[in-house]
């Protein structure tokens, strides 16, 4: 019975680390889906949301209305940094080489660490995330803590607000159009650069997100804190299927829940160990991930 509990409390938590995964993991399969490019610097978008949200909650205090502020000031910041970002850094790029885009956003990545401890004056040194009071629901042996519940919740609110933006409003048949064919998108007279730009900055938006719930859950930031949920975020969306929304969602679920189970049956030590074999286990059976398709490209 003990195990059975345990089991449930490791499913709860997985979940609860999953959708942030998933959150961030649609902002990669979202651009690769229309440029083909790996956005490394996408892990580094969630580290500025939850600063921006850091210092909101800092200056006005944890209540239910500042955290409401700080999600929605952190959100529109990333989503004008993800637009100057693709603008400056990844738009002149677009007809070169996909090696010079990779390396760009390497750069890109290493620029926003380091200019965040200039420009903030954040310095190298870790800081307390300001966290809502802590309250755990019981329920059958098992429990289930206040941020959990707002983690899960947002987070299906934001990517059911993603997919109905997606498939059901004239932006999304345009990202749908463009991940296509681009060329022919926009002979039909659809504003290619701006679908892009939209691209990125829901991509950011959702990155935000997911780096304040990160913070929350975690309650600690610094300036290379998005390195690894970045690193686990791609991870789950080619172990969904890169280019695929739901196999973004997907991948990060089944990453979540498998590293809160390593962690609680089997040692914290190899829980990404076991998470990246997963993904390589995965891969060999399926290249294409667990919901992506195969492609056929032109030589």
């Amino acid at each position: 019975m003990e195990i059975n509990v345990v089991f449930l409390q490791q499913i709860i938590n997985g979940v609860s680390l999953g959708s942030i995964y998933a959150l961030i993991a649609l902002g990669y399969t979202m651009v690769y889906g229309i440029v083909m490019l790996i956005n490394f610097a996408h892990g580094d978008i969630l580290m500025v949301g939850a600063y921006a949200g850091y210092f909101v909650l800092k200056w006005l205090g944890v209540s239910p209305l500042s955290l409401t502020l700080a999600f929605i000031f952190a959100m529109a910041l990333c989503g004008v940094l993800g637009v100057i970002i693709e603008r400056f850094a990844y738009r002149p790029l677009r007809g070169a080489p996909r090696l010079n885009s990779l390396i760009t956003a390497i750069a890109v990545s290493l620029i926003l660490q380091n200019g965040a401890r200039v420009i903030w004056f954040i310095g190298p040194d870790p800081r307390q995330f300001p966290q809502p009071e802590i309250r755990a629901i019981s329920c059958g042996g098992f429990s289930v803590s206040n941020i959990q519940i707002i983690v899960i919740l947002l987070s299906s609110i934001l990517m059911l607000a993603l997919n109905y933006i997606v498939n059901y409003t004239k932006q999304g048949k345009a990202m749908r159009a463009v991940s296509y064919d681009m060329q022919a998108a926009s002979l039909m007279g659809i504003p290619v650069n701006s679908t892009i730009s939209f691209t990125f900055a829901i991509g950011s938006v959702l990155a935000a997100a997911g780096g304040i719930l990160f913070a929350c859950a975690y309650p600690q930031v610094s300036p290379t804190m998005g390195t690894m949920p970045g690193i686990k975020a791609f991870v789950a969306a080619v172990l969904g299927g890169i280019g695929s929304i739901p196999g973004a969602m997907l991948g990060g679920l089944i990453l979540g829940v498998l590293e809160t189970m390593t962690k609680g049956f089997i040692s914290s030590q190899y829980a990404d160990a076991i998470s990246f074999s997963a993904l390589i286990i995965i891969l060999l059976v399926k290249p294409t991930g667990i919901l992506g398709k195969p492609v056929r490209v032109k030589v």
